[in-house]
């Protein structure tokens, strides 16, 4: 079963915390034991699974990113936006999660964040859970 969900940003660097609506793919499904499967379609956008509990975590990393690949640069890509490239490059555009007892099974703290690198935009997240054959 595949699902899509939809995410809008606001900035040009954000990551926007999917996780509840992740989460509700996983349960409307009725999965109760299996693997959860992210994916981007995008090659200026990725996925990642970090803190979710302070936002300032995700704020953080957006900054950083920001610095270590700077929008304006010594790029040859003739678009104008190769520190969003350079940035998904880092980030990947998939993410694992393990779906056990109906529910992901995140770490305590841990939240799953789309990251916009070249926004702001209209984007979306294809979610496939596949159910665990032997139960």
């Amino acid at each position: 079963m595949t699902r899509t969900i939809d995410v809008q940003s606001s900035q040009h660097t954000q990551l926007k915390n999917i996780t509840a609506e992740v989460a509700k793919a996983v349960e409307e499904s009725g999965c109760q034991s299996g693997v959860c499967y992210l994916y981007v379609p995008h090659t200026t956008a990725g996925v990642i699974i970090n803190e979710g509990d302070d936002p300032d975590v995700a704020r953080d990393i957006a900054a950083t990113l920001d610095r270590l690949v700077p929008t304006a640069g010594s790029y040859r890509h003739a678009e104008g936006n190769a520190d969003s490239h350079i940035k998904a490059a880092m980030t990947g555009t998939t993410a694992t999660i393990f779906v056990a007892d109906g529910r992901l099974e995140l770490g305590r703290w841990q939240g799953i964040f789309f990251c916009e690198f070249d926004g702001p935009r209209r984007r979306e997240v294809r979610v496939k859970i596949v159910p665990d054959p032997t139960e």
